[in-house]
């Protein structure tokens, strides 16, 4: 059977380790303070989304979590869990259950359904990704044993499938299935935060001259692990798009690490 790792995201943006049976133990932290760039190519601000939707690393690589599933089909190898995880927290904070239709997927939103096609039989099967992995190399998702039964992963333990996103599932009063986008992260008021620095007169500096350019600057002091750093936070804007426009242009200006960040 597939072993690996669950893991859950605290409130506090530090995710709890649960070592799989016998398995390694992964280093596993939410990144803050970034823009998380989405399916549709914006960004939006980490500190908007849910600690489960921020970035992560695992084993000292990043994976970055889809805000927008649309659009979304690719082509891998499937494997499933079982036993050794039932009863446990998923990534979401669900419990694992492994007689429900459900997966693992290291960057799909969590919450969107997937059809998953078995290309070695072409068995179909649509589930619902609720936790994060599979963290083996060369392995797309990770089923729970419900789904892989259905698809005949079962047996062989992986298989190559097809994964393609299809959204929120929803039902009519008839009992129709259908299903919707994700909700929209567009609609906030924005900055694009320039550098950070260690000496607040620096920072002072910078942003006095963004104020003076843009008419909007601001700094921002953060403790991050014992250290105080001071970020330049530029302009204010009402969407995403009007954000990554400016982003684009303060690129252009020099300032290569430029983001987008939402204010409080």
């Amino acid at each position: 059977m597939m072993k690996r790792m669950i893991f859950r995201l605290l409130s506090g943006g530090i995710l709890l380790l649960l070592a799989a049976c016998g398995g390694p133990r992964y280093d596993v932290r939410v990144l803050h303070g970034e823009s998380v760039r989405g399916a549709t190519g914006r960004n939006v601000p980490a500190r908007e989304l849910k600690p489960y939707q921020r970035p992560y690393t695992v084993n000292g690589v990043r994976y970055d979590p889809l805000l927008d599933h649309r659009g979304y089909v690719e082509e891998g190898v499937a494997s499933w869990y079982g036993a050794d995880f039932h009863g446990f927290k998923t990534s979401n904070g669900e419990i694992y259950d492994m007689h429900a239709m459900t997966a693992a997927h290291k960057t799909l939103p969590l919450g969107v359904f997937v059809k998953v096609r078995n290309l070695s039989n072409n068995r179909e099967a649509v589930v619902r990704v609720n936790d994060r992995g599979p963290f083996v190399k060369g392995r797309l998702i990770d089923l729970s044993y419900a789904a892989a039964h259905a698809l005949g992963v079962a047996g062989p333990g992986t298989a190559p499938v097809r994964v393609e996103a299809l959204g929120t599932q929803v039902r009519d009063a008839r009992g129709q299935v259908s299903y919707q986008p994700l909700p929209s992260y567009d609609i906030g008021s924005y900055a694009v935060q320039l550098a950070a620095f260690s000496l607040p007169e620096n920072a002072q500096r910078l942003a006095a001259e963004m104020k003076t350019q843009i008419g909007a600057a601001d700094v921002r002091e953060e403790l991050i692990n014992g250290k105080r750093f001071y970020r330049v936070r530029a302009g204010r804007y009402r969407t995403i798009e009007e954000a990554e426009t400016a982003r684009i242009h303060f690129e252009q200006m020099n300032y290569p690490g430029a983001f987008i960040v939402a204010f409080e």
